[in-house]
């Protein structure tokens, strides 16, 4: 049960620690389903990158916001472009019968371009039913294959440019690493995979979700199993704010096993009190002793999900004056003791 005393993080930092407070701000409840068509020789790197993305939404919440599944075009097993082969969840076949939010078809280096009957007709059906449309590398080949992207522009891998620029002269094709036009996502290459995957969870679930996920996948990094003293990863400050704010971001981020009092970060930028709290105010809309603290509780979050620190060590290294203040202060922000968030995780 959460306290009652539960304080929010200030938008950037709540972002930061998205993945223990489990409440993201969704206009729907899903699950919504999406399907991976992986033909032979698919790009692995751009598969796990898209899956991946889907994977970190649903730690984010107690139900998850999606369900997967992937087909070949025959089952069984299919081979990636790295040699391992993977068991898919069903047959093409299947698909066609399937109630299906998003199909993403992932293609790669080596896959064949060619006509593929059954994949033609579960894409159309697809798109007959309003679903929405994926593909990586050069999986779009296979979506103009089917004719579902008539009207719309899209991108593919550089290799397989000039094949398709052959057989679809009609349809229009960007040198961007990926496109996305209404309910068509194509990614030219794994680079851009996250990044669609992004875009299409921004469409159905909202950017607080997408941009979660995104701020999990690009900054945080796990742990040596016997380290506690885990490399803090926090927010780099904005080149956009004012150089004085960003020393102070920069000196709180630098003194987190000791903090800085208000006189000391004064003396070092040259400012008042006064001026420094009207900084904060400004661009970051919250005062500069709630950041610190929520900086240093960020940290402590990392070092007890990440390692195996002794409540007493995450203390000290987070410049906390005793356990219970610490403990006190951690349940105001994220509703749970600092136990109980190692348990979680």
């Amino acid at each position: 049960m959460t306290d009652s005393r539960r304080r929010d993080f200030t938008p950037s930092m709540k972002l930061r620690n998205q993945r223990l407070l489990q409440d993201v701000d969704c206009p729907r409840a899903g699950p919504l389903n999406v399907a991976f068509i992986l033909l032979e020789h698919f790009s692995m790197p751009a598969f796990t990158t898209a899956l991946d993305a889907l994977v970190t939404a649903n730690l984010l919440r107690e139900m998850p916001f999606y369900r997967m599944q992937t087909y070949g075009v025959t089952g069984g097993s299919v081979r990636s472009d790295l040699g391992i082969d993977i068991m898919v969840g069903g047959e093409l076949a299947e698909l066609l019968h399937a109630q299906v939010d998003l199909v993403v078809v992932c293609g790669g280096y080596r896959v064949r371009l060619e006509t593929l009957p059954t994949l033609n007709e579960a894409l159309r059906r697809a798109a007959q039913h309003d679903c929405r449309l994926g593909s990586l590398w050069n999986g779009s080949y296979f979506l103009a294959e089917a004719g579902v992207m008539e009207g719309h522009t899209c991108t593919i891998h550089p290799e397989n440019v000039a094949l398709f620029s052959e057989t679809f002269p009609q349809l229009e094709l960007s040198c961007a690493p990926l496109v996305v036009e209404g309910a068509r996502f194509t990614s030219a290459s794994a680079g851009s995979a996250l990044d669609m995957m992004l875009e299409a969870m921004r469409q159905r679930l909202g950017d607080d979700l997408a941009r979660s996920v995104e701020e999990i996948l690009a900054c945080d990094r796990p742990a040596q199993p016997c380290a506690w003293h885990v490399e803090q990863q926090l927010p780099v400050p904005d080149s956009h704010l004012p150089e004085a704010l960003r020393t102070i971001l920069t000196l709180m981020s630098s003194n987190l096993e000791e903090p800085l009092s208000m006189s000391e970060m004064s003396r070092y930028v040259t400012l008042s009190r006064r001026q420094i709290e009207r900084l904060f105010t400004r661009h970051l809309d919250t005062t500069p002793s709630r950041h610190y603290l929520e900086l240093r509780l960020t940290r402590a979050r990392q070092l007890l999900t990440q390692g195996n620190a002794s409540i007493t060590e995450v203390t000290l290294a987070c410049g906390f004056v005793s356990t219970t203040h610490f403990s006190h202060c951690f349940r105001d922000y994220f509703g749970m003791s600092p136990s109980r968030a190692r348990q979680r995780s």
